[in-house]
């Protein structure tokens, strides 16, 4: 019986040691030696799309008095501007408010209220703006690039940045003394900046009330892309 009990327990130490996991240990390989640059291209694009914005501002002697005037107001103007091909006319920002007297009760109501004309077509807003002018003057303007031009734009400075990546990272690889690269890893990235300086509001509202078209030119903006990612330098 000893005999058997000493053979049962040496079995199961023994299959005991052959399920233990059997670690490897292997050499590890050295990093790869990596890069990491940039790289961008740009160009200035005439600004093509111009806003116009109207409003109007009225007070009266109670909320509801101010509200139906500039409702008539806003309808009145809203109806004229639209209608014409190539400009969008939408509603902008509306609000009205009580003032107070020194004893803290209101004196009167104010309203105030915008009108935008967007287009590329700029003889023709600035007309159409100049036009409205007696109801709704102008209040300000602002240029930027249409979505459709910077889209092409973008497309085409695409290629030169990535051509301008390669480059580099075709030279930065030949100073380093190594033979080649691949690329690891690639980001894109792009930026616009639209620069304008805004017409006087009184010279603009004087121009606007004697019908006279506003000068309207746009500027030129700045639309770059770049191109970020890492190398992996091969020997």
């Amino acid at each position: 019986m000893l005999n058997r009990k000493n053979f049962l327990f040496g079995l199961s130490l023994a299959l005991a040691t052959a399920a233990l996991p059997v670690v490897a240990h292997e050499a590890k390989e050295p990093a790869e030696p990596r890069a990491s640059l940039s790289a961008e291209a740009s160009s200035e694009v005439g600004q093509d799309t111009v806003e116009i914005t109207l409003s109007a501002e009225l007070s009266g002697t109670s909320q509801t008095q101010v509200a139906e005037t500039l409702n008539q107001r806003l309808d009145s103007v809203m109806k004229q501007a639209k209608g014409h091909e190539g400009i969008e006319a939408r509603s902008g920002s509306y609000r009205i408010w009580p003032t107070t007297d020194r004893d803290g009760k209101i004196a009167e109501w104010r309203g105030q209220a915008e009108i935008v004309l967007e287009s590329r077509d700029f003889p023709a807003v600035s007309k159409l703006a100049a036009g409205l002018g007696d109801r709704m003057p102008i209040s300000g303007m602002a240029f930027s690039v249409s979505r459709e031009r910077r889209a092409a734009e973008e497309q085409k400075l695409l290629g030169q940045a990535v051509e301008a990546f390669k480059t580099r990272a075709q030279a930065l690889t030949q100073a380093l003394g190594f033979a080649d690269y691949r690329f690891r890893t690639v980001d894109l990235g792009g930026q616009g900046a639209m620069p304008y300086a805004p017409a006087p509001r009184m010279m603009m509202s004087a121009m606007a009330a004697d019908k006279t078209a506003a000068p309207v030119e746009g500027g030129r903006e700045r639309i770059s892309v770049s191109v970020q990612g890492t190398i992996v330098l091969l020997p």
